[in-house]
């Protein structure tokens, strides 16, 4: 069914729902000229029971390979071959998607953008941005999953591998975040307002999978989110094991950390990266070279810790302050 066919929804029943495969579009919030943000929403309801599974993506506007991860899971699920449910929301953040921004861009002359995985669940009688959270989380997710998978990118100009947040102390995330097979995997106990934390405190086990760059199509790296996200719902049940394609085979021994060390550009001017996403480093090894307008070198960037590259720019043009190399330790 095409999107601008399927059903406007303001609240999500899964258990309302025939085994089969639905579409719908969530009604968020009006916006400043009264038509209202809409959400797709795909439900691939099994004919047996089983747990349900939510994904989302594009809770950053400028996140869109976790939108194409989400989008192709979608077009490889069967719903007569799953024992549960799993919810698709490709596209949590219509409004930061259409401005390409990371943010939510309410219409509000004065109000400055919102960084939604700052502010979850939202306010029921909050600004524009926290309304629209407090719809979402109490009309579509929240009494919908019994497991929850975010997606995610690095913002633009820089990039991730295939990088999985999960909180170590919550035996289920931390399987989920192994099931994936991921380069590189954090153990991280949460941030207020981010979507993970908040469906870990309501007893909803959640990862954040980070998937390659932001505002780039990395293709290879989202056929690498899918496979793990197929066996992800392998080991959770709901799903036979399936082949992995060529090249997606899951990491047998992630870089793992719990912290992580950022980099920042000193000075204004062109760098390039001297060190690959995934490479362990040792201390004081040099990760970037800056150059200033003539091209000459202006500052060589050593790291300030051992450790493996999380996170690399890719927009070489970085002033001051701005990421250069992100490093993940213990």
């Amino acid at each position: 069914m095409p999107f601008q066919s399927a059903p406007i929804i303001d609240r999500l029943q899964l258990d309302s729902l025939p085994a089969g495969r639905h579409t719908f579009r969530f009604e968020a919030l009006a916006n400043g000229i009264g038509q209202s943000w809409l959400v797709p929403v795909l439900v691939y309801r099994g004919s047996e029971p089983g747990p349900r599974v939510m994904v989302t993506a594009g809770v950053h506007g400028d996140e869109l390979n976790g939108v194409l991860t989400a989008q192709q899971l979608g077009r490889e699920l069967d719903y007569r071959s799953l024992r549960g449910t799993v919810v698709l929301v490709p596209g949590l953040n219509p409004s930061g998607m259409l401005a390409r921004h990371r943010d939510f861009m309410p219409t509000d002359p004065d109000s400055s953008s919102f960084n939604f995985n700052r502010l979850f669940p939202g306010r029921e009688q909050g600004n524009s941005a926290e309304r629209y959270l407090h719809r979402l989380w109490h009309g579509l997710l929240k009494g919908n999953a019994d497991y929850a998978i975010d997606l995610h990118t690095q913002t633009r100009g820089a990039r991730y591998p295939l990088f999985a947040f999960a909180d170590y102390r919550i035996p289920a995330a931390l399987a989920m975040a192994r099931a994936v097979g991921p380069d590189c995997l954090q153990d991280d106990p949460g941030e207020p307002g981010v979507l993970e934390t908040v469906w870990n405190q309501h007893d909803v086990p959640c990862i954040t999978l980070e998937v390659g760059g932001g505002s780039i199509a990395e293709r290879h790296t989202v056929q690498r989110a899918v496979a793990g996200l197929h066996r992800v719902l392998h080991q959770l049940g709901l799903t036979e094991a399936r082949p992995t394609p060529e090249g997606c085979e899951p990491v047998s021994v992630p870089a793992e950390g719990r912290a992580t060390t950022t980099i920042r550009a000193e000075l204004g001017g062109l760098a390039l990266p001297q060190v690959a996403l995934g490479q362990a480093v040792a201390l004081g090894q040099l990760v970037a070279i800056q150059y200033d307008a003539f091209g000459a070198e202006a500052r060589h960037y050593h790291a300030p810790i051992a450790g493996w590259v999380l996170s690399i720019n890719d927009d070489p043009m970085r002033e001051p302050g701005t990421l250069l190399v992100r490093l993940l330790h213990n």
